[in-house]
């Protein structure tokens, strides 16, 4: 398969990719720019709003507004665009949010990277519906693609460094990770785990930075499809659309020159013929 190119290049380091179902509309993150950025049903900018110096990643909340990560902790977009930030949750300034998701109870998780991604500097927290915060994971480099099973019994975990997509198992009641299992290792030759998306067949679709491509695997690890993309650095994907049957992948310019690769910092769109597993939203 091959993704075509859907809008124009609207992000330096687009990620954090979603279908917002009270909107009806595909919301991505201009991450380093601090910025939520709204597409409209033909790929053209709905809405860009600036919400920090990091805007790492979103989710819909379960009555109205977002849940967001932003550059050291979380806050929440109300309905009528109040913006409530909460308290950091750590103070080096090195280090910041990269890639976050919901869990079927409604808890928020997002993992950190730091700045130079140096090994283990990393963890991924995790904000309750109550409100309460804690640390899931500890030791990670670049915490990135996080996604549920449908019977929410284990997720899909990426930490990019380790090349590795692993199945994650975790403590009920704490939500701390108790088991992280490496489940799929990509050949560094064709590029780095990144943001991963289900879909509703239980298959994993893994955005792979600097391949441009996306792979899908299915539960028991099989590589069965591969989605070539006109960018190399392929951030994330989710699935979206009214019908749930369009994968969107974001793209990034970090690192690239004015002239190199002109397709990065688009979003690209596939119709696999598969539709989403819905993403869970915040409790809170």
């Amino acid at each position: 398969m091959r993704a075509e190119q859907w809008s124009a290049v609207v992000t330096y380091h687009g990620e954090g990719p979603g279908w917002d179902p009270h909107a009806r509309r595909l919301r991505i993150v201009d991450q380093l720019a601090g910025d939520l950025v709204t597409l409209a049903p033909d790929g053209t900018v709905e809405e860009r709003r600036h919400l920090g110096a990091v805007l790492a990643a979103w989710r819909p909340r379960r009555a109205g507004g977002l849940v967001l990560a932003v550059e050291r902790g979380f806050a929440l977009l109300g309905t009528d665009g109040t913006l409530t930030t909460g308290p950091e949750q750590w103070t080096d300034p090195t280090i910041r949010m990269n890639d976050g998701a919901c869990d079927p109870s409604g808890a928020f998780y997002c993992g950190s990277m730091a700045y130079d991604a140096r090994p283990g500097a990393a963890r991924v927290h995790r904000l309750a519906p109550d409100g309460t915060t804690s640390v899931a994971h500890t030791g990670v480099t670049v915490s990135n693609g996080l996604v549920w099973a449908a019977d929410g019994t284990f997720a899909y975990y990426t930490d990019t460094a380790t090349g590795t997509v692993s199945r994650v198992t975790a403590d009920p009641e704490s939500g701390r990770f108790t088991d992280v299992a490496p489940w799929v290792s990509v050949d560094p030759a064709t590029g780095a785990p990144d943001g991963i998306a289900l879909d509703a067949e239980g298959g994993v679709w893994v955005a792979l930075w600097g391949g441009s491509a996306v792979h899908r695997y299915t539960p028991d690890g099989t590589l069965d499809a591969v989605v070539a993309v006109g960018a190399r650095q392929v951030s994330a994907c989710a699935f979206g659309g009214d019908d749930g049957g369009t994968l969107y992948l974001t793209t990034s310019r970090q690192h690239l020159s004015a002239d190199e690769d002109p397709a990065a910092g688009a979003v690209f769109a596939v119709r696999p013929g598969v539709t989403g597993h819905p993403l869970p939203a915040y409790a809170g």
